[in-house]
């Protein structure tokens, strides 16, 4: 028993739990459908590059894992969500396919300008939407979800406004690379693992995660300490911005335009849901970056398997909905606090007996 509540009481117990469940409900799915009952982890290599069922939900969910690194943070440091981070990736792939193709082009087949430029300015687009959001928060104390609220509605209008309202086509290979492949590998999965790797470094050797999970945890008491709780708070939304427009840049170059109307519709959802399904308290403090990424390839796990079983695209968020509302009430202070009393009443009746 006691193996059990130590297992169970791991930060990355409830992460690995639910990709376990998730992969166990395609393993029958794959069974009840006459198919081979692994055929959910089997990669194989077709025209060069790899293919299989897991390496799209590592493909696919490559955005959603970059969102959660910032969103992560930001949930720790100022103990509330960036609902604005799918219009953020929408304004920066706006922005950066504008100009490449030239303003007021639907289509271009050459770049207008050389590419590292537009995508340096896309990225920069989403640090600007968090210096927006992160000065709303930290400095005049407007509520995160109230803050975030504005570019969740304005980011993909500025958007549409920026494409004089077109759809932007850009055309050249080597924009294609960010969503392509780098040789035989998807590269947004390259693209997602670099950002982790470098978050992680940057948590883990410098003093910039306990920082953060100090100020979540106790504003004030951190200003006391000597934190500037402000300046920590500021820069997780600039991060949180800079994360959604590389995840901007790399959904724009998948479908070779900018669709200001669908690009990262509903992936602040996703981003939060990941962070929840992680492991981690939406009421800011402790955090664990593992189980946020792990969180985010595990929507993207679920996704694919609703689609694989019928639900419609519209249908989809309903399921995430409800899992969004398991995971908050579990891990709700009332809830926790009855088990810790069924828990201490068990141990006192045995105890008796």
């Amino acid at each position: 028993m006691n193996n059990i509540k130590k297992i169970t009481g791991k930060r990355l117990f409830l992460p690995i739990f639910c990709m376990v469940l998730v992969m166990m409900v395609n393993i029958l799915f794959d069974v009840a459908s006459g198919n081979f009952a692994l055929s959910f982890f089997t990669i194989s290599i077709r025209n060069g590059i790899l293919y299989g069922r897991l390496i799209d939900v590592l493909n696919r969910g490559s955005e959603i894992a970059i969102l959660a690194i910032g969103m992560t943070l930001v949930v720790s440091a100022s103990a509330g969500t960036d609902i604005s981070v799918g219009s953020v990736m929408s304004l920066s792939a706006s922005f950066c396919c504008m100009l490449l193709a030239g303003y007021g082009v639907s289509s271009a087949s050459e770049l207008n300008m050389p590419l590292f430029v537009g995508v340096l300015a896309g990225i920069l687009m989403g640090c600007v939407c968090g210096c927006f959001n992160g000065f709303l928060v930290a400095y005049l104390n407007v509520q995160p979800m109230v803050a975030t609220l504005i570019l969740y509605s304005a980011a993909r209008a500025i958007g549409l406004l920026l494409c004089n309202n077109l759809i932007v086509y850009v055309r050249a290979e080597s924009f294609k690379f960010f969503g392509g492949y780098l040789g035989f590998i998807p590269t947004p999965i390259v693209i997602a693992a670099v950002c982790v790797l470098i978050m992680s470094i940057l948590l883990k050797k410098t003093a910039l995660g306990l920082y953060i999970q100090s100020v979540g945890i106790n504003k004030k008491a951190s200003r006391i300490a000597g934190l500037n709780s402000e300046r920590i708070i500021f820069l997780c939304y600039v991060v949180c911005g800079l994360c959604a427009g590389i995840a901007g840049i790399v959904a724009a170059s998948r479908i070779s335009s900018a669709d200001s109307n669908n690009i990262g519709l509903n992936f602040e959802m996703d981003a939060i849901l990941a962070v929840a399904l992680g492991g981690n308290s939406l009421g800011g403090g402790k955090f664990s970056l593992a189980g946020s990424i792990i969180g985010a390839y595990t929507i993207q796990a679920i996704t694919t398997t609703l689609y694989a079983i019928g639900v419609s695209s519209d249908q989809a968020p309903v399921f995430k909905a409800i899992i969004v509302i398991i995971i908050v009430a579990i891990q709700a202070p009332p809830f926790k606090a009855y088990f810790k009393q069924r828990s201490a009443k068990k141990a006192l009746t045995k105890g008796v007996q």
